[in-house]
């Protein structure tokens, strides 16, 4: 019954979601002759928005069958919240894709696309954002916005001008170049952050991924230095190593965990103590190492069949090159996603980081979860240094790159853990790292970055808490109407009161068959 009332619904919707598109781009294109190409766009997606809801208004009901966010059409949460994040995604969404062809496209051709992309963006974000989702991109804005204004005024008060370093660090980390350097430290931090993710989600905290990473990194480029082998064997030999080094040096914390209960965030400390005094003592021109330069030593370089090219960014309009191994990064994220969410080991993952009792009733072995768990973790960590071993300096040396396991830390919370939301993460810590760069020029301090990034992972962490516990009674409520509505009888007053009173104070136990059991995603 529900794909014959929905089939023929479907040419309904497109032909609107084509139209809309279309009216937002040709007034774009009309209004970027006496006006500058984002006022054209914005004013052009925001009309394209508005003729959503008034298409949407006008669509029978039978078409709306499936979309989650039509079921909250009308309530207040959906007026006051849903639809304004809807528009502001839609208009950004349409901003930075102009922006990003403008790099490589004529500007009337870009802003465009980016109007098409952005009016088109609007039905689907208007039909489909739900509530919950809605709260989570506004905790984002509210933390982006207090990070700001704490920014601010510290340089205020230190007597520089917050609008002009705005402005400059914006001009600068906009450049081609940096967008290069910008996306090439981003791999490196998307990594760092999915292995820490890993680890997260079961509640473990994998403090390790700095020494892990490091010493993968001196063995692979240790082997693939003395080994001579054939192109692409070569790569996939040192890669193999680096994730077996990693894993390895993981999966002694997890070891320790399941089998003497030592605390993972001990015993992972203790290893990054380790594994820099095994580098430092492997690096030396008696074992590993041999002299770069009069100041550097290193492994021995790696044969040029070993190297990855990188990708050409003339489309940026760049001479530098973007690291190969960033499709290795998007493919471990698509990789992470799929395991979480579509596989048996990921959904006992999840079920035992939520709670290890339930799990355990429900016949998942949580030390082997919790092992595995650390495995892996450490297993990605091993490719944090990959793509600069590979992709830019060829050896690992003394000034090889350090402290990215920590930086992997703040950016998987920053990120929730969430694949897309560590790589937005991970690239707005990079553009901050190098946006800050042109600052001492300027006479400003360039820890203001600094001041940035950690005021930005506090007030996400603790603004997502309270949209969490927010979100939480509201879901609880709504279950309790819908109980309401369905129940006859004295279950359609006792629901309601149930739900509510369940979520009145947040409290309560974690037992099954109690209100806070009903939680549990």
């Amino acid at each position: 019954m529900t794909d014959t009332a929905t089939r023929p619904g479907a040419p309904r919707i497109l032909i609107p979601a084509l139209l809309i598109a279309l009216l937002g781009t040709i007034v774009t294109v009309a209004l970027d002759t006496v006006l500058l190409w984002w006022a054209a766009l914005i004013i052009g997606v925001v009309l394209a928005f508005a003729a959503v809801v008034l298409v949407d208004r006008r669509m029978p009901e039978a078409e709306r069958t499936g979309a989650s966010g039509t079921k909250e059409e009308g309530t207040t949460l959906h007026r006051t919240l849903v639809v304004p994040t809807a528009l502001v995604l839609s208009v950004v969404s349409g901003l930075l894709l102009a922006w990003f062809l403008d790099l490589s496209l004529i500007e009337p051709v870009a802003a465009a696309l980016g109007a098409f992309a952005g009016s088109a963006a609007a039905l689907l974000l208007y039909r489909r954002l739900s509530a919950m989702l809605a709260l989570s991109f506004a905790a984002v804005f509210a933390a982006g916005i207090i990070a700001i204004a704490v920014t601010a005024l510290v340089l205020f008060f230190s007597g520089i001008a917050p609008g002009a370093t705005f402005a400059r660090m914006v001009e600068y980390g906009t450049r081609p170049n940096s967008l290069v350097q910008i996306i090439n430290d981003g791999t490196t931090y998307y990594l760092a952050a999915v292995a820490v993710a890993i680890g997260f989600k079961m509640k473990l905290f994998n403090i390790g991924v700095d020494g892990q990473y490091r010493l993968a990194a001196l063995m692979a480029a240790a082997v693939g230095g003395w080994l001579v082998l054939p192109p692409v064997l070569s790569q996939i030999v040192i890669i193999l190593v680096a994730v077996a080094v990693g894993g390895a040096w993981a999966g002694i914390a997890g070891y320790l965990k399941v089998t003497r209960g030592v605390s993972e965030v001990i015993s992972t400390i203790m290893l990054n103590a380790i594994a820099t005094g095994i580098t430092a003592y492997l690096l030396n021109t008696d074992r590993l190492a041999v002299e770069i330069s009069t100041n550097n030593i290193g492994t021995p370089p790696l044969p040029e069949g070993s190297w990855i090219p990188g990708i050409p960014a003339a489309f940026l309009g760049s001479e530098r090159e973007i690291f190969g191994l960033v499709l290795l990064a998007a493919a471990v994220g698509v990789g992470y996603a799929v395991m979480l969410n579509r596989t048996r080991f990921g959904f006992e993952l999840r079920a035992t980081g939520q709670s290890q009792s339930a799990a355990e009733a429900s016949g998942v072995n949580v030390k082997k979860m919790v092992f595995l768990s650390m495995l892996f973790s450490g297993m990605v960590a091993g490719l944090v240094g990959m793509p600069q071993l590979l992709g830019s300096s060829h050896y690992y040396a003394l000034d090889f790159p350090t402290g990215i396991g920590f930086i992997g830390i703040a950016i998987a919370l920053l990120g929730r853990n969430h694949p897309v939301g560590i790589a937005f993460a991970a690239l707005f810590w990079a553009f901050l790292n190098q946006a800050a760069g042109i600052l001492p020029f300027d006479g400003i301090p360039q820890e203001i970055a600094v001041i940035a990034q950690a005021t930005i992972v506090l007030t996400v962490v603790v603004v997502y808490e309270v949209v969490h516990r927010w979100g939480r009674r509201y879901q609880q409520q709504q279950i309790g109407k819908e109980l309401g509505t369905t129940v006859a009888g004295p279950a359609e007053e006792t629901a309601p009161t149930g739900a509510a009173s369940d979520s009145g104070d947040g409290t309560g136990d974690d037992t099954p068959g109690t209100g806070r059991g009903g939680e549990a995603k």
